[in-house]
């Protein structure tokens, strides 16, 4: 079983996912190609708030809301110290929880990224070691971040992205 199968085992699937989506303007627009699990994430999860708590960017706002956080940290934000797509080298801005949290994928060679985030709460810079698809998986079977992430219902439900 894939990685991206057994985060549909723990998810379920989204009304409205948009498997095989083209991500050709997005990755134009960001000036970088997107690592195959981000595509698989975003097509099955992307423009979607996943139970209430973390919104998973996709091909309608990733462009767009990466942009804005690039100029966030251009302009001198205090805890994200790293630049962000579309600046060259940037780390991806692929989601963001309700409590203001930002999630971005630092790349580390070759087509290995992982996450990485912005705690706004704890006003700190979060790192960890994992794939988008992993740390997600992680997240919302309680393995990882625990410390700062809800606890998660049994079920989960989704509003897609206006």
């Amino acid at each position: 079983m894939s990685s991206l199968e057994q985060l549909r085992e723990v998810l379920g699937v989204p009304p409205g996912a948009v498997c095989g989506s083209d991500f050709g303007a997005v990755e134009a627009s960001l000036g970088v190609g997107l690592p195959p699990d981000v595509k698989g994430v975003c097509s099955l999860y992307g423009d979607t708030l996943i139970s209430d708590f973390i919104f998973v960017l996709g091909p309608k706002f990733i462009a767009e809301k990466s942009l804005w956080v690039s100029e966030l940290v251009r302009e001198g934000h205090p805890v994200i110290a790293k630049t962000v797509l579309p600046d060259a080298g940037g780390m991806l801005h692929w989601g963001h929880s309700v409590d203001g949290d930002k999630f971005f994928l630092e790349h580390r060679g070759g087509s290995h990224w992982t996450v990485s985030a912005f705690r706004r709460d704890w006003a700190d810079w979060y790192e960890s070691d994992e794939t988008l698809i992993d740390w997600l998986i992680g997240v919302f079977t309680g393995r990882v971040a625990q410390e700062w992430m809800p606890e998660w219902p049994a079920a989960h439900w989704f509003e897609a992205g206006r």
